[in-house]
């Protein structure tokens, strides 16, 4: 493959991973609407592109030309994780939230199903 066409190639991924990772950056937390798990799959996605158009190119090899997009995309998927970690630790409060209340319901001072059954000994 010409290595042009490749470098066009890999310069068209990088950008619409920065992309996605930019509109998910401002979506976490922000809009209640954003859906997470699309855009995820189209992070992977350009990941794996990524990774296929780069598998023959060693390390050395890479263009210099983008080593400055590559840093600045870094510095954002390091923001994103952290936004993703915190995303994830509020919905795991959210379900623990909803759980407790659902626990506090069914134990309203009436007997369980299996309490009923086993015959309840306070």
């Amino acid at each position: 493959m010409d290595m042009t066409t490749n470098d066009l190639r890999i310069r068209t991924v990088l950008n619409r991973l920065e992309s996605i990772v930019d509109a998910e950056n401002a979506g976490i937390g922000a809009d209640p609407a954003f859906d997470l798990q699309t855009s995820n799959a189209h992070k992977s996605r350009c990941l794996y592109e990524l990774s296929m158009l780069s598998r023959d190119v060693p390390a050395e090899e890479m263009p210099r030309a983008f080593a400055p997009q590559l840093k600045k995309l870094r510095e954002k998927l390091v923001v994103n994780a952290q936004r993703v970690s915190a995303h994830l630790e509020a919905v795991r409060s959210v379900v623990e939230l909803l759980k407790d209340a659902m626990r506090e319901q069914e134990a309203d001072g009436t007997y369980s199903q299996e309490q009923f059954r086993l015959g309840y000994q306070p």
